[in-house]
């Protein structure tokens, strides 16, 4: 994993690189990128070295770079709830059209949207409104199938790569639903329990990472013996996203930190 940031301090001359690097491939795998800084070009290798010209004052910064493939890529802070419009069988196959605003900003065909956590494709949209469809392993794997014209839903489109990291990164891959055991108010917090199957419990850890219907939230503990976790919900944001308004017994996705099921990965493979 990558993070690089780049500073610039009017009136000054001060470029900051950092690099944190881990076992995890960059989900931006950064092949040849290029900054021009007062027409001046600084070079990005494969390497992620930087090479600068000694004279420069910095003023005005462009960024053009050039990556073979970006994935798309999600923060699981949402952006809005939408609003389903109409969902079911099409020509096509299946499609699911939801109303949103903030969500079509900048829109086009073939971008990705996570509905409640779903990475979808775009296949049309108007001023108003979008459509995506719904693979039938989407609706097997997912909790998409119980959606209905009505419902709200998590929104949010994929990042770019100067985009705020306020969350994990979430890919919009559902790895299996859960289901909401208990809510209990504390004054002003919402606390939620939610069980699931081991194969998704075994991943999860106590103020560990996990998204769910697509918003970072944080575990705070693990119930094995229950087979569930639980988390809390501020003010905040039980006004912004869908799991306050879904009640015991509603379903919803998850997607677990990719970080442990690399390191299952990385652990149980045996190499020649």
């Amino acid at each position: 994993m990558y993070s690089h940031f780049l500073q610039i301090w009017q009136g000054g001359t001060r470029l900051v690189s950092h690099m944190a690097t881990s076992f995890l491939r960059s989900p931006f795998p950064c092949h040849q990128a290029t900054v021009s800084v007062n027409n001046q070009k600084l070079s990005f290798s494969s390497r992620m070295s930087l090479r600068i010209p000694k004279t420069q004052k910095m003023k005005t910064l462009s960024l053009s770079s050039s990556y073979e493939s970006i994935r798309s890529i999600f923060t699981g802070i949402v952006e809005e709830m939408g609003k389903v419009t109409e969902i079911g069988p099409t020509q096509e196959g299946f499609e699911m059209t939801i109303q949103a605003s903030i969500a079509l900003e900048g829109l086009k065909l073939g971008d990705s949207i996570a509905v409640n956590g779903t990475c979808l494709t775009v296949t049309r949209f108007n001023s108003s409104s979008f459509s995506v469809g719904l693979a039938p392993e989407t609706l097997r794997k997912t909790s998409l199938g119980e959606v209905s014209a009505g419902s709200r839903v998590n929104l949010e489109r994929s990042m770019q790569p100067i985009s705020r990291m306020g969350g994990h990164f979430v890919q919009g891959h559902v790895d299996g639903t859960g289901t909401i055991v208990s809510m209990v108010k504390e004054q002003d917090s919402l606390w939620v329990k939610v069980k699931t199957s081991p194969d998704i419990l075994k991943y999860v850890v106590p103020k560990g990472y996990i998204a769910v219907d697509g918003t970072s939230l944080t575990v705070v503990n693990v119930f094995d013996d229950e087979a569930a976790f639980n988390f809390m919900l501020v003010a905040y944001t039980q006004q912004h996203i869908v799991v306050p308004t879904k009640s015991i017994g509603s379903k919803v996705n998850l997607e677990v930190d990719i970080v442990g099921k690399y390191v299952e990965r990385l652990l149980s493979v045996k190499y020649l």
